[in-house]
């Protein structure tokens, strides 16, 4: 029987009339509608015409969560007076409950992106609904552009309603075409805001950590908050591990604690979606509650500030979940789930002059995520390089390019990134397809059922209580009974049934399994031990393992799963089984090089052949005749890391490096640029033959750069002739000294005593450029400095010479110094002369 009144209540029914049009219109539309108002649930029933409004018609409804398709299901058949599995349904991965009668359909957007490769058609659906998509994952974002792409190509029927719970929908509507926007207002009490940050200062969260300072403060300010407020309290924590510590310290509350998260029990997950069945409760939970979820009784949230995003270090091959601060749009979304049904209340944990210095939204996972998995989804939808897939956000060609090296080394790609037949398997596992690849070919080494137990642990990483050692945590799944321990079960059968009928694997042990499977999975983290609980990866990152692991005297590590903190220099490992090298090869075969190296370390020349895995070196024995051209690359890379200096330079011949450069500076061409990067640049034009005749540091040592450098004048102008011309070493001065040029600032230098340029009216000029005198005291010291010297004459000249003489009696001071004979004498001197 139709629950009437209660779909009457959710204030989404005044908006549908707008919808309906907007579809009738354009086939297209966004729907903006805060969370409670009823858009997940009512309005599916509306467009699918089971609420006795228009034509029955199926609709799918795509949800980023499991747990929130589960909770809608089950709400929207509640609201027909019905059990899932009737006219309501929903599908995510290792469950199905849908019936012959299912009209609307609740799934996963993961699901829904397998059968739209499977059905671009999608046959007998009338509408899509993408619930969320303002949360920006990237299932959701890929979603959309394919069903655009169906829309135009084969169903311009099909209807397409983006969902979100902000009114930032502008990017959406201009993605669909400049759909309609549709907005339902809803039904919001006032919030009282306070700022409840931590006495003292507590270190901001890195990788996977939070400090648990911060965690026991959030624990002490949910108790603040049952002692203060009424109702229910809903706190949000970043993860599983911060729940569970959270939870540990509100032991003794006067109230009922529930945890809910993606691995939650669907009991669980039902129970506090029911509502409180007469005490208080306080539920902790993460992002899930934002906006997909209503949690019923909540009158005050609690706010950690804190969330998970995924994020992927390309260059070290590592990619996680991260902890982040959350942005502002999410903390507007979680307080108000404090003035759902009442008043209410929101605790933040952080200062609130911290607020303004947040992100606005949070970052689309197409900029950040590993893309491995969306790069073979485009493959396999026929368009590789996505030119022609609406998104909102373009894919970083970088992470483009790292996730097609990885599909390329699979198999699931060929050169062209065109997929293969191996990917399109591997695209209808429901896998990142690193996994895939581990599950056939592990399969096909060890079992099906063997490789099928590995990938599920890999697919969702077991509690950290199960420890560091996947052999271990493999042993702990089979014989647990815990909630992660069914879950493991239910994956194992799906994901073997895929793969039946391959080889058997009986001669390898379990322990051999975990780490072939593993190494399969992420070849290029296969790891050989450096000493002291410390590996190398074969990507070339370290790794560390805990003191107390079990796995520090392993000789090789397969490492699942690892994070790299902002300050430290190597991973820390956080699941690996062991291996040994023939499984490492097995695995990573594809990174396997052998060859000569010559390179420069420790500023010498070193020659070796080398047998290497990535980064790890297997084998290695010294070269006594290296390829001449790997020696002459080695020293050139020498020069650049410790500069020209390797090579002889005098005095002149870094004041011919400077007279050219002085050149090159004021008359450009063809006189050369002789900077480091230039030089470096061009060794092949002025340091031959000699540095290919050279074979270690010391041989540099021996080539003349001054007699190297005269290779680049331009002698092929004739123009290399006017070097002393127009950059002279020296300049002769009219006491008859001839004085050398300094060319290492802006302007020539000619430093030379004052009495030797008595006479002399004009400064002397360089290339037309006007030298700075300094002008020198008979005993050398600097007296003035002028690029005017007729002017010193006449304005400078008398105040020095006031100064001096007295100082310098013995050396001629002529009241008019342009009169007089230059000279290098004293005035005794001058009269025996």
């Amino acid at each position: 029987m139709i629950r009437t009144e209660a779909l009457d209540r959710l204030p989404v029914r005044t908006a549908v009339p707008a919808l309906r049009r907007a579809l009738d219109d354009r086939g297209v539309a966004v729907l903006c509608a805060p969370p409670g108002t009823g858009k997940t649930t009512l309005v599916p029933l509306v467009l699918a015409g089971l609420t006795g409004e228009g034509p029955v018609r199926r609709v799918v409804v795509a949800e980023p969560r499991r747990i929130a398709a589960r909770a809608a299901a089950r709400r929207m058949a509640w609201l027909l007076g019905e059990q899932p599995g009737g006219r309501i349904g929903f599908t995510v991965r290792g469950e199905r409950v849908v019936g012959r009668d299912t009209v609307v359909e609740v799934v996963t957007t993961g699901v829904l992106l397998q059968r739209l490769q499977r059905d671009q058609e999608l046959a007998g659906v009338d509408a899509v609904i993408i619930d969320e998509c303002h949360e920006r994952h990237l299932d959701a974002d890929t979603v959309a552009a394919f069903l655009l792409d169906v829309r135009e190509a084969i169903r311009p029927d099909l209807r397409l309603v983006a969902a979100s719970a902000t009114t930032d929908a502008e990017g959406w509507a201009r993605l669909l075409g400049d759909a309609p926007v549709v907005e339902a207002e809803g039904v919001s009490y006032p919030v009282e805001v306070l700022w409840a940050p931590p006495v003292r200062p507590v270190k901001p969260p890195h990788g996977m950590r939070v400090d648990p300072a911060l965690l026991t403060h959030v624990a002490a300010t949910v108790r603040r908050a049952l002692g203060e407020r009424e109702g229910d309290v809903l706190c949000f924590l970043p993860g599983v591990g911060e729940i569970g510590r959270v939870a540990g310290q509100l032991a003794g509350v006067d109230a009922e604690v529930l945890q809910v998260h993606g691995r939650a029990p669907a009991a669980v997950q039902d129970a506090v979606l029911a509502g409180s069945s007469g005490g208080r409760r306080v539920v902790l939970a993460t992002s899930v509650a934002e906006s997909s979820l209503t949690v019923p009784g909540v009158r005050v949230v609690v706010d950690s500030g804190l969330a998970r995003e995924p994020r992927t270090d390309h260059a070290r091959g590592l990619s996680a979940l991260t902890t982040v601060r959350a942005s502002r749009a999410a903390g507007r979304q979680r307080a108000g789930r404090a003035g759902r049904e009442a008043p209410g209340a929101v605790y933040r944990c952080w200062d609130q002059a911290e607020d303004g210095r947040l992100a606005r939204f949070p970052s689309p996972e197409i900029k950040v995520a590993d893309l491995a998995a969306f790069a073979l989804q485009a493959a396999c939808w026929g368009d590789p390089d996505v030119s022609s897939l609406a998104l909102l956000d373009p894919p970083p060609a970088g992470a483009m390019g790292a996730a097609r090296e990885v599909l390329e080394a699979i198999g699931a790609v060929d050169g062209g990134g065109r997929v293969t037949e191996r990917g399109a398997r591997m695209s209808r596992l429901g896998l990142h397809p690193r996994l895939a690849r581990a599950l056939l070919d592990g399969a096909r080494e060890a079992g099906a059922r063997r490789a099928a137990e590995v990938v599920a642990l890999l697919s969702e990483e077991p509690p950290r209580e199960y420890g560091d050692d996947l052999a271990a945590a493999l042993r702990t799944a089979r014989r647990g009974q815990d909630g992660y321990a069914a879950r493991w079960k239910q994956e194992v059968r799906r994901l073997s049934g895929q793969v039946e009928g391959a080889g058997s694997g009986g001669a390898r042990s379990d322990d051999a399994v975990v780490g072939l499977v593993a190494a399969l999975a992420f070849p290029e983290r296969v790891a050989r031990a450096r000493g002291d609980g410390a590996f190398l990866m074969a990507s070339g990152t370290g790794a560390e393992l805990r003191d107390s692991s079990r796995l520090r005297s392993a000789p090789w590590l397969a490492v699942a799963v690892a994070d790299r903190p902002s300050h430290a220099v190597s991973a820390r490992v956080r699941l690996a089984a062991v291996i040994d090298e023939p499984t490492a090869l097995l695995a990573a075969g594809h990174l396997r090089v052998r060859g000569e190296e010559v390179r420069w370390v420790d500023g010498e020349v070193v020659a070796r052949a080398v047998d290497r895995l990535g980064a790890v070196e297997l084998a290695v024995r010294p070269l006594k005749q290296p390829d001449p051209e790997l020696v002459r690359g080695a020293l050139v890379e020498g020069l650049r890391r410790e500069g020209l200096g390797l090579l002889r330079w005098t005095r002149d011949s870094e004041q011919s490096r400077l007279r050219l450069a002085f050149l090159h500076r004021v008359l450009g061409p063809p006189w050369p640029d002789v900077s480091d990067g230039a030089l470096l640049a061009e060794t092949g034009a002025w340091l031959e033959p000699e540095l290919s005749r050279a074979r270690r540091r010391a041989d540099l040592g021996r080539i003349d750069a001054g007699q190297a450098l005269r290779r680049l004048l331009p002698w092929a102008t004739g123009e290399a002739v006017r070097l002393d011309e127009l950059a002279p070493e020296r300049i002769e001065v009219p006491s008859g000294s001839r004085i050398r040029v300094e060319y290492g600032g802006e302007q020539p230098v000619l430093a030379v005593k004052l009495q030797e340029l008595f006479g002399m009216g004009e400064t002397p000029r360089v290339a037309g450029v006007p030298v700075l005198v300094h002008l020198l005291s008979p005993a050398g010291r600097p007296a003035a400095v002028t690029a005017d010297l007729a002017s010193f004459w006449r304005e400078g000249y008398k105040a020095v010479r006031a100064e001096l003489r007295g100082r310098y009696p013995k050396h001629p001071w002529p009241e008019d110094p342009t009169t007089v004979p230059a000279t290098r004498f004293t005035s005794a001197r001058l009269k025996r002369s």
